[in-house]
């Protein structure tokens, strides 16, 4: 319990520092769990709005052990994963304006030759279409929505719900993404252990964060908490798993206000000395 209040307390200090604080977080840490979200990016300014998203994870005061309950990662339909997934949703999950704001940073930050896996992966990737990786991975959990995504060179169908292990050698890959998924992740500690272990050391592991989600599979937490905390909480994740280098934080959104909101959170994994 101390360390889910250190945790609380530490949230609200990062979203102080950048200017901002949440009505969510100050209920929280007096004991009052509210389900409001606070003010979310869209009652923000673009310039505000950016400046505080990539203040989040500046010198953050993170408590020095696992703050999460179980009931953190809880969602309103337990059910098993594969039946939810079982239907084929050849859609963008975010915007048009947020798509290729999305590739657009992708086309800076994917180099030739990269080895790279995208988790929670389906029809489409989002990489630009001139991307030339090496092997371009997708793991998901819709068989059909892979075999449509024509950037993968191969893919494989697994519920990271019911066994976080990858199913790919240690150091494998440069890069891992995760596009608008995290938050579906219910054990998001193995799963960011996952990561680091098929990850070559100086590897890059980047999350895309929108507030679009299916709600009665996002977690707890995430529900409960606005952009600026998600910002945080995944930036604890990589934190906690001490394999990686400090988290920074990208606002990418395209057009504030007017489209989805889009926010990278990337950690390179650490050299071996």
């Amino acid at each position: 319990m101390q360390y889910r209040i250190a945790f609380l307390l530490a949230m609200r200090s990062a979203t102080l520092a950048a200017g901002f604080v949440s009505p969510r977080a100050v209920a929280v840490v007096v004991g009052e769990l509210s389900t409001s979200r606070g003010i979310s990016s869209t009652k923000l300014n673009a310039s505000t709005m950016k400046e505080l998203a990539e203040k989040v994870l500046v010198n953050p005061k993170f408590p020095t052990e696992w703050p999460f309950s179980p009931e953190d990662f809880m969602r309103q339909d337990e059910s098993d994963d594969t039946i939810f997934y079982d239907q084929p949703r050849l859609v963008y999950h975010i915007d048009d304006f947020a798509v290729d704001a999305l590739t657009k940073y992708y086309a800076e930050n994917l180099k030739e030759g990269d080895d790279v896996l995208d988790i929670c992966s389906s029809w489409v990737s989002h990489y630009p279409k001139d991307f030339k990786g090496g092997k371009v991975v997708g793991l998901g959990m819709n068989e059909y929505e892979l075999s449509q995504n024509k950037q993968l060179t191969s893919y494989d169908v697994k519920d990271l719900n019911s066994d976080c292990v990858f199913p790919y050698d240690d150091e494998s890959f440069d890069k891992v993404t995760c596009v608008v998924s995290i938050d579906y992740l219910n054990q998001p500690r193995k799963v960011f252990d996952e990561i680091a272990r098929v990850l070559r050391p100086g590897g890059e592991c980047i999350i895309s964060m929108s507030n679009r989600c299916f709600p009665t599979k996002a977690f707890r937490i995430w529900l409960q908490t606005n952009d600026l905390e998600h910002i945080f909480t995944v930036g604890s994740f990589f934190h906690f798993s001490g394999k990686f280098e400090p988290a920074t934080c990208e606002d990418i959104s395209p057009n504030p206000g007017r489209s989805d909101p889009l926010f990278i959170v990337k950690a390179t994994k650490k050299k071996i000395n």
